[in-house]
C-alpha cells in the first residue's frame, strides 16, 4: 500500500512526533511505501520529499507582513493545499493519513485530498480540531465555552498563551475552518487513543456525524524482567501548569515520610521548586530531565508513578513507560486517562482537584507492596498484549481498508 503521512512537524518535538515517526516506520517495516508532508525547518529530519515542505511564518515575528502571513497561513493555506496536490500526483497514495495539520498546514491539506479523490484518514493528538487552544483547559480550568461555534470565547477568555493577538488568531483559524465547512464531512475516518476524546468529540460535533475508530499509541513495550518494590514516588515529565505538579506537592505535603521524586523541566520549574521551599518539602527531590539509562533507572526504582494532570490528556507516553516498567499508576480522573488505569486493576484514579484523595490514594499504594506488585503486573500484562508493533499494524490496516472498501 501507497500511504501519504502529513503533519506540522518534522523534527522531535513532543509525544504527536514519536507518534507520527513511529507510524511511518512500522509501515515501511512492514513492506509499505511511504511519502510524507510537513514544514520546512533546520532542524527537520532528512526527507526525500523535503522539496514539497512547506514554507512556515512567525507569528511573533516583530514584522507585521509575517505576522499576517502567519494568520493567513493558519486560516488557510494554499501553499499547503498545492504542495499537497503535486505529491498526491507524483505519489499516487492509496491514502493519506493526516497527524497535525492545524495551524502551520491547515486544513486546505484535507481539500487537497478531496479534490484529488483520495481517502483520508486522520489521528487527532490533542483537542485541537473542537479547541482553538487545543487543550479545553485555560487558566487552572477546564473549559468548553468554545462548543457549538462559539469560538468568539477564545479572544475572551485569551486561552491561547495568555495572550490577545494569539487567541483571536486561533479563533479567527477555528472561524474559517467551520465556514469552508465542517471538517467532519471531509474525512473518512477519524483514529483516537481514547474514548474520551471521541465521545469529547462527539459532544461538540453530534453524534453519528462522523466516523471514528481506537487507534492506539505505536508503543513499544519493553517490559522489566523483575520489577522491584521501590523507593519512592515518581513523576516524570514536563513542568506545566496543566500538568497538576503543584497538586502532586500538596499531597506530598501531607505525606512527609514518603519520598517524592520529580523528573523533569519546563517552564513552572521555579514556581515548583518555590512551592516546595515555601511549604518545607523535605521530602521532595526535583531531579531535572533524565534521559535513556538515567531515566530508566529512576523508573525502575520507583514504587509508583503519579500522573496528575488537570487538563484531558488523551493517552500519556509516561502511563505506558510506568506500565512496561511494572510500576502501577495514580492518575487523576482527566480524559483518557481513567481508562487507561481502570481504577484498582493497573492503579487508582482520584479527582484531580483533590490533594487530599491523592494522598489518600498514594498511602494507600505505599503502605502495601503486595498491592503495588498485583497492579504493576496486571499494567505489565496490559501493555504486553494491547500495544506493541503487531497490534498497532493490524488496528492502523484495519482503518486503511475501511475507507479504501
Amino acid at each position: 500500500m501507497r500511504v501519504l503521512l502529513v503533519h506540522k512537524f518534522f523534527r522531535m518535538v513532543g509525544g504527536a512526533e514519536v507518534f507520527f515517526f513511529e507510524t511511518g516506520r512500522l509501515l515501511r517495516e512492514s513492506g509499505h511505501e511511504v511519502a510524507y508532508l510537513s514544514t520546512q525547518h533546520p532542524g527537520n529530519e532528512s526527507s526525500d520529499f523535503g522539496r514539497h515542505f512547506v514554507k512556515t511564518y512567525d507569528f511573533a515575528s516583530p514584522r507585521p507582513y509575517e505576522r499576517a502571513r502567519a494568520l493567513a497561513t493558519a486560516m488557510y493555506s494554499r501553499q499547503a493545499k498545492r504542495s499537497m496536490l503535486r505529491l498526491i500526483d507524483e505519489f499516487r497514495p492509496d491514502v493519506v493519513h493526516l497527524f497535525g495539520i492545524f495551524t502551520q498546514l491547515s486544513t486546505s491539506t484535507v481539500d487537497a485530498c478531496n479534490l484529488a479523490r483520495v481517502p483520508v484518514v486522520m489521528s487527532c493528538n490533542d483537542y485541537k480540531h473542537i479547541c482553538p487552544n487545543y487543550k479545553l483547559y485555560h487558566h487552572k480550568r477546564l473549559c468548553e465555552e468554545c462548543r457549538n461555534g462559539r469560538f468568539y470565547r477564545a479572544p475572551f477568555n485569551r486561552c491561547c498563551h495568555d495572550s490577545l493577538a494569539y487567541s483571536a488568531a486561533s479563533m479567527f483559524e477555528a472561524y474559517s475552518e467551520r465556514f469552508r465547512g465542517p471538517l467532519a464531512g471531509k474525512v473518512d475516518m477519524f483514529l483516537f487513543a481514547s474514548e474520551f476524546m471521541a465521545e469529547t468529540t462527539s459532544r461538540f460535533w453530534g453524534e453519528g456525524t462522523f466516523k471514528w475508530r481506537i487507534l492506539r499509541n505505536p508503543f513499544a513495550p519493553r517490559l522489566a524482567p523483575e520489577p522491584v518494590d521501590g523507593e519512592y514516588v515518581l513523576y516524570f515529565g514536563r513542568l506545566i501548569e496543566e500538568k497538576g505538579v503543584d497538586q502532586l506537592l500538596n499531597a506530598a505535603g501531607m505525606l512527609p515520610r514518603i519520598k517524592v521524586r520529580i523528573v523533569g523541566d519546563g517552564p513552572c520549574d521555579e514556581a515548583l521548586r518555590s512551592q516546595a521551599a515555601a511549604a518545607g518539602l523535605s521530602n521532595v527531590e526535583f531531579c531535572g530531565p533524565l534521559w535513556g539509562a538515567a531515566m530508566e533507572e529512576a523508573l525502575a526504582r520507583a514504587r509508583v508513578v503519579v500522573v496528575p494532570s488537570m487538563w484531558h490528556e488523551n493517552s500519556p507516553y509516561t502511563i505506558l513507560q510506568a506500565f512496561a516498567a511494572g510500576k502501577p499508576v495514580i492518575g487523576s480522573d482527566r480524559g483518557g486517562i481513567p481508562e487507561m488505569i481502570d481504577h484498582g486493576t493497573r492503579g487508582l484514579v482520584y479527582a484531580a482537584e483533590s490533594p487530599v484523595m491523592l494522598a489518600e490514594a498514594l498511602t494507600r499504594l505505599w503502605s502495601d507492596p503486595t498491592l503495588c506488585r498485583r497492579m504493576g503486573r496486571a499494567a505489565q500484562e496490559y501493555v504486553a498484549s494491547e500495544y506493541g508493533a503487531d497490534n498497532f499494524m493490524r488496528s492502523l490496516m484495519a482503518a486503511y481498508e475501511t475507507v479504501l472498501a
